[in-house]
């Protein structure tokens, strides 16, 4: 990853994307979890232990990681529920299962993103996996190989995909589909520089153990799933695939690692076929989730919005990453805190090329190649989800939570685990009024309108379509909060109660005082 302008000399990429993956959901971190391959990369590269995602959802984060702007600056609120793909241009058959679709929309329109810094460096490019960026079918500006997925979740048993333009549903498993074709990809020895992104659904939901490998679902048979203890639902917790009994949380919890493990059997596979082609003498790979996840930690099933109003803790928004390969330094471990969106100037850094002005990132280029002491970030790390908005430092967290009022502040020092929020606290005024300066002052110079999300109301059921003016509603207004398996008016019950609140939460977002 030296800085070079010559096309020939540059490094072949390789950047594996997983899906709700959790940062401790490794096996270096929690042992019960297989996953060689990835331990391996940890072993002979460089393993960022404080890395996070820009937004707690999919899109949101992945726009961000590709264009280096925080939401509020690029449009994308929550995931994208429809704009995906055109209706009409899927075969009759497969149109029932995409009843939101209609259009499909770019949502990267206009903007400055990795891809077309790479273009121009002369790298060509293969997308093989997930989008969820809007307009699926449509390979972007670069890329020859396009084989996505045509929405942002799918059934891993029947997958929707798009193969050789012709968009189909997967009588295989999804995971070893994705990892076949890159595998295939890296075969044809492709001419380099190229980038390769490998966007792989797992370890999303649905967790149901018929929609996962037999053979690997049988080597957690044994598992006790000590890592994670059976805690009490959380009071916001929303209506998703929720553990609320210790029967039910083992059953999620060894579908969640089963995903994790045949994911990281196809990672394997890629890296064999780096090696066994030669590839690997001038490739760097690199690992992240988009976001992160909650399997009972906090008593929260999900990631940011599994709760309403969207938490901001760090099992949420804390992602493994991971680099190894040509030019990166081995055995490292960096402590540093980096995000998403320094992956753009990064790159930059790499290239010798101008980084776009006025975003929040910094490059960790020094990181991959000879390592830096510990530090502070000029700018620390920032997370929003409409108008729940984060800044973190090393040793504190402050959350402004601009739906209800119900801000917090974490002490990370003494309580890593987010146990005790101490907003309000006296002895820690002085704290958490300079980090909300610091937050109010950073969304301030990075937002850019329409985008702001303190004037957005997302509650985590979707974004169906771009935002054109500031405030405008482009989003679904369907969340429930969990009331338990055995209650069957909870889904009307909670509907309401969740719709009454989030009508009030949305007006109060809009005034003055909510507008951090």
């Amino acid at each position: 990853m030296e800085q070079k302008r010559n096309p020939a000399a540059l490094p072949n990429l390789v950047f594996i994307l997983s899906d709700d993956h959790g940062a401790w959901a490794l096996g270096k971190e929690t042992p019960e979890i297989l996953t060689p391959n990835l331990d391996r990369m940890i072993r002979e590269g460089v393993w960022f232990r404080n890395f996070f995602c820009a937004s707690p959802v999919c899109s949101p984060a992945r726009m961000s990681l590709v264009t280096g702007r925080l939401p509020s600056a690029h449009g994308v609120h929550d995931w994208l529920s429809s704009g995906n793909t055109d209706a009409e241009k899927l075969p009759p058959d497969m149109r029932a299962a995409f009843p939101r679709e209609n259009t499909a929309c770019d949502f990267l329109s206009g903007m400055p993103e990795c891809f077309s810094l790479l273009r121009g460096a002369g790298y060509r490019m293969a997308l093989i996996g997930k989008w969820h960026m809007g307009d699926s079918l449509r390979p972007r500006p670069g890329f020859d190989t396009w084989i996505p997925l045509l929405r942002g979740g799918c059934r891993y048993m029947h997958a929707d995909v798009c193969v050789d333009g012709a968009p189909r549903f997967l009588n295989q498993y999804v995971t070893d589909f994705f990892s076949d074709r890159a595998a295939e990809y890296l075969e044809s020895r492709p001419h380099g520089p190229f980038l390769l992104c490998l966007h792989y659904t797992a370890p999303h939901t649905p967790w149901n153990h018929e929609e996962h490998r037999q053979d690997i679902l049988r080597r957690y048979d044994g598992c006790a799933f000590r890592c994670h203890p059976f805690r009490p639902v959380h009071p916001d917790q929303v209506e998703m695939e929720v553990g609320d009994t210790d029967e039910r949380r083992r059953y999620l919890l060894k579908g969640y690692y089963a995903a994790i493990t045949a994911m990281d059997e196809g990672i394997g596979r890629v890296l064999e076929a780096l090696e066994k082609t030669g590839l690997a003498e001038n490739t760097a790979v690199f690992f992240s989730g988009d976001n992160g996840m909650n399997l009972g930690q906090h008593g929260i099933w999900g990631k940011g919005n599994g709760t309403w109003p969207m938490n901001m803790y760090d099992t949420s928004v804390r992602v493994p990453f991971i680099a190894w390969g040509a030019g990166i330094r081995r055995g490292a471990r960096v402590e540093n805190l980096y995000s998403h969106v320094d992956v753009l100037p990064t790159l930059c850094d790499a290239l010798g090329a101008p980084l776009p002005g006025g975003l929040p990132g910094e490059s960790f280029l020094e990181e991959l190649t000879k390592g830096r002491a510990p530090r502070d970030r000029q700018i620390c790390i920032l997370d929003e989800y409409g108008p729940v908005r984060m800044i973190r430092t090393r040793t504190h967290k402050y959350i402004h939570e601009g739906i209800r009022g119900g801000h917090q502040l974490y002490d990370l020092t003494s309580d890593p685990g987010e146990e005790h929020n101490l907003f309000g606290h006296p002895a820690y005024a002085a704290v958490q009024e300079q980090l909300r300066q610091r937050l109010e002052e950073a969304f301030a110079r990075f937002t850019r309108a329409p985008f702001d999300g303190a004037k957005t109301s997302p509650d985590g059921s979707g974004q169906n379509a771009p935002i054109t003016y500031a405030g405008e509603d482009v989003f679904e207004h369907t969340t429930r909060l969990f009331r338990g398996p055995r209650d069957p008016g909870r889904q009307t019950a909670a509907n309401a109660g969740s719709r009454a609140i989030r009508t009030e939460a949305s007006k109060k977002s809009h005034e003055p005082n909510g507008s951090v």
